[in-house]
């Protein structure tokens, strides 16, 4: 049976906005918004608590049993900071956010990030990790980058995913 609905990953660096985009997304689509992080916490997809990154340790295996369920019949978002562990069958576009490092620097400080983590996470902004894990994951037709240091580049990105979701829809509504 083929979806009726896309799945997609908002991804980027922590801070580029990826709930938010997440959250209009969905009241605009009717997607669900899969946040990956609630995931691991409420299902217990970790083996514990990393306490130099204030962050839980990912059991991989676990959160893709967790998720498999909701992702199989399609009409998702997944919000989370990475991407290369989702099998390229189940997604359909992947949004990678970015931004300017100094935006990102104020966001993560505001989020009160240890200094390690802040840094680390400015490095991978700057060397484009995750956009390049995504082209490596994907096929890169499927890999969109998108700025998000503004309001109104939210609004703009979101009414692209928007329109990319009603054309996905019509193509396969035209297959059936």
């Amino acid at each position: 049976m083929s979806r009726t609905s896309p799945n997609i990953i908002i991804t980027g660096t922590p801070g580029v906005g990826k709930t938010s985009h997440c959250e209009l997304l969905a009241e605009r689509t009717g997607l669900a918004h899969l946040s990956v992080n609630d995931v691991v916490k409420e299902r217990e997809c970790h083996e514990g608590w990393d306490d130099e990154y204030q962050s839980w340790i990912v059991d991989e295996d676990k959160l893709l049993d967790a998720i498999e369920p909701q992702l199989k019949p399609g009409g998702c978002i997944l919000d989370w900071h990475a991407c290369d562990l989702f099998p390229e069958s189940w997604i359909d576009l992947v949004v990678v956010l970015r931004v300017e490092t100094r935006v990102l620097y104020d966001r993560l400080t505001a989020r009160n990030y240890p200094e390690k983590k802040l840094q680390e996470n400015i490095d991978s902004e700057i060397m484009q990790v995750l956009l390049d894990e995504a082209r490596e994951s994907y096929d890169e037709q499927i890999v969109v980058e998108l700025q998000s240091g503004t309001t109104e580049e939210l609004e703009a990105n979101v009414e692209r995913i928007e329109a990319w979701v009603r054309q996905w829809r019509e193509d396969r509504a035209k297959e059936e």
